[in-house]
């Protein structure tokens, strides 16, 4: 397997993006059903410059999207990280998911997005995380719940209203 290993679960290897994952991430960023919640349908360049931003999160963050990798077949299965966004004027840390629509139903992102929680207060030391979900968006605020997150005040990030989940560390 190429590519730094941050987070492995049971079934997933969470690894830094590399270049040459610009196949993958070009035909699942241009599934309309996966890009449903997106303000477009991503072109191959736009899913270059997404994976670029990414690489350049790795260098001053210390985190981003990582592509999540299935352990036994080495099958990508999508994109499940931690990115700093800035939230009504501060930067928080946010557990993002994105899979590729023949993965959706298979609890990938609840099982890396635990993960990443983790990693998120065990690692990096965050006092809480967040993540942001369209109100239309069910399947993700299921996915947010499961990962023990509380549905917040609502927001408008990049043009669009978002409800804030929000969880702090454990206990």
């Amino acid at each position: 397997m190429t590519g730094t290993v941050i987070l492995e679960t049971e079934r997933l290897v969470l690894r830094e993006l590399e270049p040459n994952d610009l196949d993958f991430l070009a035909s699942m960023m241009a599934d309309p059903d996966v890009s449903h919640h997106y303000d477009r349908r991503f072109s191959r360049e736009a899913a270059d410059e997404w994976l670029h931003r990414q690489l350049e999160r790795y260098a001053t963050d210390g985190h981003g999207l990582w592509l999540a990798v299935e352990k036994t077949t080495g099958v990508p299965v999508g994109q499940i990280g931690l990115i700093l966004q800035s939230v009504e004027g501060r930067k928080r840390p946010e557990i993002g998911w994105l899979l590729d629509r023949k993965q959706w139903g298979k609890g990938y992102a609840t099982e890396a997005g635990a993960a990443v929680r983790e990693a998120a207060f065990s690692r990096w030391q965050y006092p809480e995380v967040i993540s942001l979900i369209r109100p239309a968006n069910t399947p993700s605020q299921r996915v947010a719940e499961r990962l023990g997150m509380v549905a917040g005040p609502r927001v408008w990030f990049n043009g669009s209203e978002h409800i804030v989940y929000r969880s702090a560390p454990p206990a």
